[in-house]
Formats: structure tokens, sequence, C-alpha cells
């Protein structure tokens, strides 16, 4: 039977060139000169500290790491700014976390929203995977089509597709 996987996966070393390529252009930005500037990654639970002069400046941080973050091939979802940011001093600071896996609540409104699509298709919930197996290879790109348009705020990815 044919069958793909539905994930939300980040890959450490595209984050990780991203947020390098974020560091070369603020450092070579005219309007962060003499200013106090901290991006730093933690690759172990996909975290992002973020440190800036002003409120004014993290948003222009955040702005330019969407940005290449999506030309590297980051969705722009991958990036949780749910958390404000706080002022400690003079410096403006904000957490922000990666999503990276699909956490089982959003895995099972991803099943409800497959079974309510009625599509004849089985989903299947495996920790942070969910398996998609159907009878015709037709049904299964149904299944992509459709969840590319669903609002659930995590970056999807289909993989291991076997026919």
């Amino acid at each position: 039977m044919p069958s793909f996987d539905l994930v939300s996966k980040v890959d450490v070393q595209t984050l990780d060139n991203a947020i390098n390529v974020v560091r070369k252009e603020i450092t070579n930005r005219f309007d962060f000169k003499d200013s106090h500037v901290v991006i730093d990654l933690n690759k172990k639970d996909f975290k992002l500290s973020l440190e800036a002069d002003s409120e004014m400046k993290l948003k222009q941080i955040i702005d330019v790491l969407i940005s290449r973050g999506m030309k590297q091939g980051l969705a722009a979802e991958a990036f949780d700014f749910s958390k404000t940011p706080f002022v400690s001093g003079k410096v403006t600071k904000q957490e922000v976390p990666v999503r990276n896996g699909i956490k089982q609540d959003d895995a099972k409104k991803i099943v409800k929203l497959i079974k309510e699509s009625g599509l004849k298709v089985q989903a299947a919930i495996m920790d942070d995977i969910i398996r998609i197996t159907g009878k015709k290879i037709d049904d299964l790109q149904a299944v992509i089509q459709a969840s590319k348009g669903w609002e659930l705020g995590i970056p999807l990815q289909y993989i291991n597709m076997k026919s």
C-alpha cells in the first residue's frame, strides 16, 4: 500500500547556516554599528537567544532572521515568537524556540483534519511522525494538497513516499 510520512523537522545545519548569515548581515548593517547584538543558537535545545539595545532593533533582527531563514529553506512557522521580549538592564532579550517535531496535540488535530477531509486514507501517529497510508497514490497526493491549506502554525514536510 502506498504511504508517506508527515513530519515537522528543522535541519540543524540549515538552521546554523541561516543564523550565521543573519549574524553577518547584522554586523555589516550601518544602523547596527556600535550596538550590542547577540544571536546565539543552542543546537541541543533548538533555542535562539536574541539580545539588542532596543525592542526596535530586536524586531529588525527578527525580520532579517525570517527572511534569511526562508532563503535557506526554513519555514517562518519554524520560529516561535510567542514569548514577549523582556528588558534586562540596558538590553532587550528574547528567547525564540525553534519548533522541531510534531507535538501530540498537533498530531491529533492533523489526524482529525485528515479524517474530516473524507479521503480514503488511514493516519497513524508514531512519536513525532504521522504515517499516512491509502490504496491509491492519488488519495495521498490529495492529502498533501489539503494539508497545504491548513493553518496549524507548524511547518510540514512530506517524506518517505512509497508506492
